[in-house]
């Protein structure tokens, strides 16, 4: 796949989320969304290249566009990992200058490479050197006591000089010390204000915005305010449908009708059977699909069905076709 075809799904993207945006789930978000950009969950360079662990690149080709998301800050091996994920097919190699676990920081990656823009940009130009697909950095504005109009504006020239062009800002601090991941995506205010002026100060750098993006509506909005791309992340996974059914029309502009969270479920029943075929359980592939119908008639029992059924032993796709057929029971009674 071309990089540029990364660049334009990068409009509205999915966000990288460990444990949460699996093969699995990709493959229901496309489903969803043909045009949305889709991040793998983060795989550090060293699985990779120390641990041989290349059966963390497998993905399927209805799921692109997609990135692959790499922890790690060591250029030489950042190099072979995104040569390994670039020969692998993704049409973006993502550097994680964002992540504020405690196990990512011991890895001296993630958010703690804000604080060494310098090693940033090796990692980055090291990585260009070796693939011919985007690479691209998701950063925070700042970590713990930096001041992110200082900071954020250095660390983004020092990428850009060495070859980025496209950088995804969550836009609030990391706190590295005192704060855990958890809240570390909640608690650190939101500034998406300095986020738009660093669209003012590097107009040729293509940018997303991350963070607190809950809606369509938001995501216009800031797409309007100037900004390249909007990558939502929790909103993305619990409530896909209300993100991604509408989001080819409304944020690429696609013609035809919007998906329906219905539609995604039916094809998903082949892909669940494949999967079962292949020695898989149910329940890899359903607990992404619990939010779907979030906010409507019968969400609850779907949730319920799934959740409790999935891990059964046997359970299959009739499963998923007896929550389905509840929901749409539920739709008729409340017509």
């Amino acid at each position: 796949m071309p990089s540029n075809a990364a660049t334009a799904a990068a409009r509205l993207s999915s966000a990288p989320m460990m444990d949460w945006t699996d093969r699995h789930c990709r493959y229901l978000h496309r489903l969803l969304s043909r045009h949305v950009l889709l991040y793998t969950e983060m795989v550090t360079a060293p699985a990779l290249v120390r641990g041989g662990a290349l059966h963390l690149l497998e993905h399927s080709a209805e799921e692109h566009p997609v990135a692959l998301q790499l922890g790690g800050s060591d250029p030489a091996e950042l190099a072979r990992a995104a040569r390994l994920g670039a020969q692998a097919g993704y049409a973006e190699i993502n550097l994680n200058c964002g992540c504020p676990s405690d196990r990512v920081q011991s890895g001296t990656f993630g958010a703690i490479l804000m604080q060494d823009p310098g090693l940033v940009a090796q990692c980055v130009a090291a990585m260009r050197d070796v693939v011919d697909v985007d690479v691209t950095v998701k950063c925070r504005i700042g970590v713990d006591d930096q001041d992110p109009e200082a900071v954020l504006p250095e660390f983004l020239s020092r990428i850009v000089a060495a070859g980025c062009e496209r950088v995804q800002i969550h836009a609030r601090k990391a706190w590295l010390q005192g704060l855990s991941p958890k809240e570390n995506r909640d608690i650190p205010p939101l500034d998406y204000d300095l986020v738009q002026r660093m669209k003012m100060l590097f107009p040729n750098l293509h940018i997303s915005i991350n963070g607190g993006i809950t809606n369509l509506d938001q995501a216009v909005g800031l797409l309007d305010a100037g900004l390249d791309g909007v990558m939502v992340g929790r909103a993305a996974y619990h409530q896909p449908g209300d993100i991604l059914c509408a989001a080819d029309r409304r944020i690429f502009g696609a013609e035809g009708p919007d998906s329906t969270a219905e539609g995604a479920v039916r094809g998903m029943l082949p892909y669940i059977e494949a999967h079962l075929s292949s020695g898989g359980r149910l329940n890899q592939v359903t607990r992404h699909m619990l939010g779907l119908f979030a906010g409507r008639p019968g969400a609850r029992g779907w949730r319920r069905t799934l959740s409790e059924g999935a891990t059964r032993p046997g359970a299959g796709p009739e499963l998923v076709e007896r929550a389905l057929s509840d929901i749409e029971v539920a739709a008729r009674v409340t017509a």
